[in-house]
C-alpha cells in the first residue's frame, strides 16, 4: 500500500459526488456494518462543500478518501472520510492539517470537525490534535408497521401544502425557527431558492405550512427519499406559537403522506440538545436514534 506521499490529493469537482459518495460509504460499513450514505443521501451535503478548498484523494485513479471543507457566516466545518483500507496511514492528519491552513489564511479564527460516533480512531486522532467534542447529532427514524396516528387538529391551524406563491413565508418561518438553533447560519432567499427550490430532486408536495390565519406559524420540508425512506429536511415552528402541538401536527401530516406513498420507514437529522425539545417530539411520536455523529472544535490561534 501506498503511503500518503505517493498519494494524490487533488480538488474534487461536481461530477465525483459518486465517487466521494462510495469512500464515505465504505468507512459508514466497516464501522455501522450498514451503508446508508450514498449519492442521494450526499447531494445537499456535497452542494454545501467548498470544492475549491476541499480535498479528493486517490491511490491511482480510486478515491481512498476525502476532505470536504463548508463555510457560512465565518463559521468552517470539516469533514474527513478515509476508505478503511486505507486508515492509520496518516491521510487524515493531512487532510485536517491542510484544512487547518485554508481556514487560517481566510482570517478563521475555529474549524469543527465531524465525524462517525463508532470511530474512536477519529476520535483520538482530533483529540491529539487539539479538537474537543461539541456536540453530537442523531439521525431518528419511525418504521411503519401500519398507518401512523392522524394529526391531532390545533384550534385556529389549518395545514396545507406549499404553492409558489409562499415561498418567502417559507423560507423565512425556517429561517425564524432555527435562528437560535446551534450552528444555524440564515440563507439569503435568492440563494436558498437556488439551492432548495430550483433543486433537481425537491418536492414540493412534501413541504407543508400550518396557517394560523393569514400567519405561518410552523412549516416542514420534506425529501421524496433518503436513507431507504422518506426523510424529514428541516421541520420549525415560530416561537410565538410553539407549545401548541403544531410541530407534532406537521411531522404526523408528514408522516401520514409517506405511509400512503408505500414508504416503510421516515427518518431525519437532530440536534441532540436541541434547545426546543425536538428530540422529545419525535420519540412521542415514535422515532428512535438510528446513528450519531459527533462535532469535534479547535480554536484556530
Amino acid at each position: 500500500m501506498r503511503d500518503v506521499a505517493s498519494l494524490v490529493f487533488r480538488r474534487p469537482r461536481d461530477e465525483d459526488l459518486p465517487r466521494a459518495a462510495a469512500v464515505f460509504g465504505a468507512e459508514e460499513e466497516a464501522l455501522r456494518g450498514r451503508v446508508t450514505m450514498g449519492v442521494d443521501e450526499m447531494r445537499d451535503w456535497w452542494r454545501l462543500f467548498e470544492l475549491e478548498e476541499s480535498w479528493l484523494v486517490e491511490d491511482g485513479e480510486e478515491p481512498v478518501a476525502v476532505g470536504a471543507l463548508s463555510a457560512r457566516g465565518g463559521d468552517f466545518n470539516l469533514w474527513v472520510g478515509v476508505h478503511p483500507e486505507y486508515t492509520g496511514r496518516g491521510i487524515s492528519s493531512e487532510l485536517i492539517s491542510r484544512a487547518e491552513r485554508s481556514v487560517r489564511g481566510r482570517g478563521g479564527n475555529q474549524l469543527k470537525a465531524g465525524m462517525l460516533a463508532e470511530n474512536e480512531r477519529a476520535r483520538l486522532l482530533l483529540e491529539q490534535l487539539g479538537f474537543h467534542e461539541v456536540r453530537r447529532f442523531y439521525r431518528m427514524q419511525i418504521d411503519f408497521d401500519g398507518a401512523p396516528p392522524s394529526p391531532k387538529p390545533v384550534e385556529g391551524v389549518r395545514i396545507a401544502t406549499f404553492r409558489p406563491e409562499d415561498a418567502r413565508s417559507f423560507h423565512s418561518t425556517l429561517n425564524e425557527a432555527f435562528t437560535e438553533d446551534w450552528g444555524f447560519v440564515a440563507m439569503p432567499f435568492d440563494e436558498w431558492k437556488e439551492f432548495r427550490l430550483k433543486a433537481d430532486d425537491a418536492d414540493t408536495s412534501l413541504w407543508f405550512l400550518a396557517w394560523d390565519g393569514a400567519e405561518v406559524a410552523g412549516v416542514i420540508r420534506c425529501d421524496a427519499k433518503k436513507f431507504g425512506g422518506g426523510f424529514v429536511g428541516a421541520l420549525g415552528v415560530r416561537k410565538p406559537w410553539r407549545g401548541q402541538g403544531i410541530g407534532t401536527a406537521l411531522l404526523q401530516h408528514a408522516l401520514g403522506e409517506y405511509y400512503c406513498r408505500g414508504m416503510a420507514h421516515v427518518s431525519l437529522g437532530v440536534d441532540a440538545e436541541n434547545q426546543s425539545g425536538a428530540t422529545r417530539l419525535y420519540e412521542r411520536a415514535g422515532m428512535r436514534v438510528v446513528s450519531e455523529d459527533v462535532v469535534f472544535e479547535k480554536a484556530l490561534t
